[in-house]
């Protein structure tokens, strides 16, 4: 394996990884604080279990999230050392600042997991919910420096030197928003709709139904602010995309052509070779309308660009396309659940809807790798977009693909670990977790 791609495909897999475990760490604290919230409300310990059963699978995604995390501070040495030596002093800051969030988040989650029956109620609470913010900060945080390499700031790049560095410009740059809102929504549908999805499936194996269902209802209404929240946030990255990157949004569309008034695509096959896009259906004006608000704006294709500066057209295309189509599935599924809670809500208890969230299991996790696809590889061949290109910034060390095995083990290895803890917890519900459960009760009895 040549060197250069194996530095690439060792990011990409840690990557890959790595942003699971981040965005369940994002979002899984909430829907513990929420349930904790609804326990302190109403006094009904199911609630009390609920949160306790989350809480137990919080720690140990923030463990993994953890190790996860500190492999890919080291990546970034190890594999773009170029890169590293002159970007790190410009978007230091808020990998700095996302440590501190890291500590906060650590001592929080300590204090929540421990301080039942000693802490004051609501401080206890605010101790969960706390872990919710820091790990959401977290995830911003880091979302700021990615977006930095999309859209460079905070600096003045004269003659191969990097000078007048503003750290604070280079973190609120022009694509950290964009980037932020629709990533921090796509987690909040992508571990709204797993969560669910596992609790449906318990629900219609009849197992210990009235927690599944509590925690099920939670679930739904998390995947149903990230699931209506993506069109807007996708709306808001796609404009800014247009404006700083066009080339990207070409190779999302397979757009070849300057055109006002261009098409939306939908599916095909780019042939970068004809420079077409076959068996595409194609929606007149509509891609004008989300990139500019315009229906008859212009709309830059690739051959206004250098062929050399292209991103890899069909990999782009396809990831945008996978990211259309599970968020707009996820949306119908949304949209059939709220018309059941509304107006029939005796399909609420039908297995045809539990099954149906219980395939959508992997949806918003498929969207967003699909997604962030498109924002790296939609990126290249920059690694730092328009400043340093992603092969000059590759170690010279020979063998890294060695690395890349490595780590592909300890990633693999990671997530079986946490598969089977998952599911060591959530076979230990009925002793645990659920008050209503002869188990958990014999338990209680024997103590």
């Amino acid at each position: 394996m040549d060197d250069f791609i194996a530095a690439r495909s060792q990011m990409a897999m840690s990557l890959g990884f790595h942003i699971i475990f981040s965005c369940i760490g994002m979002v899984m604290p909430f829907l513990m604080a929420y349930a904790h919230w609804k326990y302190l409300k109403t006094g009904n310990e199911i609630y009390k279990g609920l949160t306790k059963a989350w809480s137990k699978g919080v720690a140990i995604l923030f463990a993994t999230g953890a190790v996860s995390g500190t492999m890919l501070s080291f990546e970034l040495g190890l594999l773009w050392p170029k890169f590293m030596e002159h970007a790190g002093p410009i978007f230091g800051m808020p990998f700095s600042l996302e440590g501190t969030a890291f500590f906060i988040e650590a001592i929080a989650l300590g204090f929540f997991l421990y301080g039942w029956d000693k802490f004051n109620k609501w401080f206890h609470w605010f101790c969960g919910f706390l872990v919710g913010v820091s790990g959401l900060a977290s995830g911003i945080l880091v979302v700021a420096a990615n977006a930095w390499m999309n859209s460079p700031a905070g600096f003045d790049y004269v003659n191969g030197q990097y000078i007048n560095i503003d750290p604070i410009a280079a973190m609120f740059n022009e694509a950290w928003f964009p980037q932020a809102f629709h990533m921090t929504v796509a987690a909040f549908c992508a571990t709204g709709f797993a969560v669910a999805g596992v609790h449906a499936y318990l629900i219609t194996k009849k197992k210990n139904v009235t927690f599944h269902t509590k925690a099920f209802r939670i679930a739904v209404g998390f995947a149903l602010i990230g699931a209506f929240g993506a069109p807007f946030s996708g709306d808001i990255a796609a404009k800014s995309v247009t404006e700083r990157q066009p080339i990207k949004l070409a190779a999302m569309e397979a757009h070849f052509e300057t055109e006002k008034g261009a098409s939306f695509v939908l599916g095909g096959i780019p042939d970068v070779k004809n420079k077409t896009v076959k068996y595409a259906v194609k929606v007149p004006k509509v891609l004008s309308f989300l990139a500019k608000g315009d229906f008859n704006a212009e709309v830059k294709g690739l051959n206004d660009f250098p062929e050399d500066e292209w991103p890899p057209i069909a990999v782009t295309h396809f990831a945008f396309q996978i990211m259309i189509f599970f968020g707009v599935v996820m949306m119908l599924i949304g949209a059939i659940y709220l018309y059941s809670f509304f107006f029939k809500k005796e399909w609420l208890t039908k297995n045809w809807l539990l099954k149906t969230f219980f395939i959508a299991t992997p949806f918003g996790y498929i969207a967003l790798e699909a997604g962030w696809t498109v924002t790296e590889v939609g990126r290249q061949p920059w690694i730092i977009y328009g400043v340093m290109k992603t092969i000059d910034a590759v170690t010279p060390m020979p063998g890294i693909q060695y690395s890349f095995y490595f780590f592909t083990f300890v990633f693999i290895s990671l997530s079986a670990i946490l598969m089977f803890l998952i599911g060591r917890q959530i076979k230990m519900v009925p002793k645990l977790y659920d008050p209503t459960d002869a188990l958990f009760n014999d338990k209680k009895q024997k103590k």
